[in-house]
């Protein structure tokens, strides 16, 4: 039985070698150098076609409406409504305070919000299963500079986003709420 398990943790090894070192097979050989020497920003604009002055993320032209129209309590128990944040750029993060992935993307969560906030990004975080007592102290300890929210109960809204099968999940949602 011992055996078993050497052998499949060496599989598993093995296959996480080899996906660390292959190229990344969506981009080109000349887009794959720009990220593997840092300069993301010419591989995007390589990617569409443009110079890196003109790079930018946008949402495809069938991009459907973000279904904005919830409101959930935030950790000191007051209603927040997701509508009232269009027109900002929205990092909708579905997360919970047991989930060691979301743990480790809050302090990126923390330097987005802390170097683009004032520029129009707001990102707010869902808890999707924890209770206003157990968030509040979390979200302090934490430092966490955003908007945190209660999810627990709220299916709909990450029916509205998902279907969300497992977390963390985050959503991007443009100016204009697509």
């Amino acid at each position: 039985m011992r055996m078993k398990w050497v052998i499949a943790v060496v599989g598993v090894v093995a296959l996480a070698a080899v996906a660390v070192t292959t190229e990344l097979p969506w981009l080109t050989k000349k887009q794959a150098a720009m990220v593997q020497s840092g300069d993301a920003k010419t591989a995007e604009g390589e990617r569409a076609g443009t110079s890196d002055h003109e790079s930018k993320l946008s949402c495809p032209a069938d991009a459907k409406d973000a279904n904005l129209n919830f409101t959930l309590k935030d950790v000191s128990g007051k209603d927040v409504a997701l509508a009232d944040y269009k027109g900002k750029v929205i990092l909708l993060d579905f997360w919970a305070t047991w989930c060691g992935p979301c743990k480790v993307e809050i302090p990126h969560f923390i330097e987005f919000q802390t170097a683009y906030g004032q520029q129009g990004l707001q990102v707010v975080g869902v808890s999707v299963d924890d209770t206003l007592d157990k968030l509040e102290p979390y979200v302090r300890d934490m430092k966490m500079n955003y908007v945190v929210l209660q999810g627990l109960g709220h299916d709909d809204l990450q029916d509205a986003f998902g279907p969300i099968f497992g977390i963390p999940v985050s959503v991007l949602i443009s100016r204009d709420g697509k």
